[in-house]
């Protein structure tokens, strides 16, 4: 593995750099080791843990990442709205004891449990057989809970095949169960994550198939707000989805990633599938303020 990134610049083919994976701190579905185990048999050189509003899995994934001789990017992906349309926002190198963003955070973990608990309520409505205690036995204790741990309740009861299946229809954010939980607006988390020491990159923003999706006008917003880079190349983009956030990031001198958004078994998505260039990373390196820097080997 390549120890510094720095030395390898000139052989950017060496280096792989994967800056957005999730484990079961939020709605992954491995331990935060076992995603640091499966990005280095990827054959990754760098790996970001991203989990959703929680750093819970930050340290065992550098216990791990470290014994395996895999640099390790410490970040986070916020929960965000904008004009009512959800963004995420990867927050990397953030300092985890910033209080301002450690309260909305937390705020916004309770409000997915709750959350929860209301969509589960109306699925019961309909005879759809599971329960809040089913839906919390797919969610380790004290992990970010979402609508990924209802589609594992579901596909163990039989009503759905995987979680495809389930986010298809009954958990769509257009279907009859969906309900709200609160987001933090994008243009205050942006702020939080900066006044954290961290650096704000816009996640999968064209994913236009999860949903409604803003303008390039709000991005241009967002990067006057303090936005440093746009995840240009992700699973959910077209061919012309990823030249169009190229165009913006180019547009905005913003920083241009590329990621594969991995939940283990949640999703298809394999670790290494889009990467980020070396040069890019160093880039938020040297953009983030805090005392949290790459965890390298």
């Amino acid at each position: 593995m390549v120890g510094s990134l720095t030395a390898a610049c000139g052989y950017p083919a060496l280096v792989l750099i994967d800056l957005h994976a999730h484990s079961d701190a939020s709605d992954g579905t491995e331990s935060p080791a076992t995603v640091m185990d499966q990005a280095h048999a990827a054959g990754l050189d760098v790996v970001a843990l991203t989990d959703h509003d929680t750093t819970a899995g930050w340290e065992s994934a550098a216990e791990r990442a470290a014994a395996l001789d895999l640099t390790l990017v410490r970040g986070i992906e916020i929960s965000c709205v904008h004009d009512g349309v959800s963004i995420h926002l990867l927050g990397y190198l953030i300092d985890p004891s910033h209080q301002p963003l450690i309260d909305e955070l937390g705020r916004a973990r309770e409000s997915r449990a709750t959350r929860l608990e209301r969509m589960v309520a109306k699925m019961a409505e309909d005879d759809i057989p599971i329960t809040i205690e089913d839906v919390r036995q797919h969610s380790q204790q004290g992990a970010t809970l979402g609508r990924p741990h209802i589609a594992d309740a579901l596909v163990a009861s039989g009503y759905v095949r995987d979680r495809d299946e389930a986010f298809a229809d009954i958990l769509h954010s257009a279907g009859r169960y969906y309900v709200r939980h609160y987001s933090i607006e994008v243009m205050r988390a942006i702020e939080l994550v900066r006044a954290a020491g961290g650096v704000p990159v816009m996640a999968h923003p064209f994913a236009s198939k999860r949903g409604r999706i803003v303008s390039d006008d709000v991005i241009r917003e967002m990067a006057q707000a303090g936005l440093s880079g746009i995840e240009a190349d992700h699973r959910d983009h077209s061919s012309e989805e990823r030249e169009r956030a190229a165009r913006l990031a180019a547009e905005l001198d913003l920083v241009r990633t590329g990621s594969s958004d991995y939940h283990g078994t949640g999703k298809p998505n394999r670790l290494g599938e889009n990467t980020t260039a070396p040069e890019a990373l160093e880039a938020i390196e040297a953009l983030a303020t805090s005392d949290i820097r790459l965890l390298r080997p």
